[in-house]
């Protein structure tokens, strides 16, 4: 069995990314031997990367950063679901992912991006830093275009959305099959 770690990229109190990733989980039917856990980045509170080494030395001064390693290095993979803003990705995602750098190493990952517009560019973007961190990205990279049915009378997103499996269960789970390949060429 695979452990891997969800990733909300997202901060932001008035957010979308937790259903979002829900949803995506839901829609994910190749399961065969994966185990999801969502880690949350507004639950970690991962100030501006404040170590006084280098991440890729793997020297940490600071529990939170000692927390954090344990809590990627226990993942087999992962799944980085983040919105786009203003054409990239959050603040919040890099400064999660620039904490560490072994603890990334080798291991596939999925980007799953949402906005108006899908969120290529910012899976674009951090397609290359996971590659820096020497990450295996898969090819597909599911970019999920927010729609106003999507929302409910008074502008917050919908706990159920019926349509997203319709629209989105095939790449999501064409990333996963992905992800599952990667695991198989060791």
């Amino acid at each position: 069995m695979k452990n891997i770690g969800v990733i909300i990229g997202s901060v932001r109190t008035a957010r979308v990314g937790h259903v979002i990733t829900r949803w995506v989980l839901q829609s994910i039917t190749v399961k065969h031997n994966l185990n999801f856990e969502l880690i949350d980045l507004s639950e970690w509170n991962l100030p501006l990367l404040d170590e006084p080494e280098m991440p890729a030395k793997g020297v940490y001064a600071f529990e939170k950063t000692k927390r954090w390693s344990e809590k990627i290095n226990s993942k087999d993979g992962f799944i980085f679901v983040t919105p786009q803003y203003n054409w990239g990705y959050p603040a919040s995602l890099k400064n999660a992912v620039d904490y560490l750098f072994k603890e990334w190493n080798n291991k596939p990952v999925i980007i799953v991006s949402y906005a108006y517009r899908g969120g290529g560019k910012a899976a674009s973007q951090f397609r290359q830093v996971v590659e820096g961190l020497r990450m295996k990205p898969t090819e597909t990279m599911p970019a999920i275009v927010l729609a106003k049915d999507m929302f409910d009378e008074n502008g917050k997103i919908k706990d159920t959305y019926p349509e997203f499996t319709r629209l989105y269960e095939e790449v999501v789970n064409k990333a996963v099959v992905e992800l599952e390949q990667e695991f198989n060429k060791v």
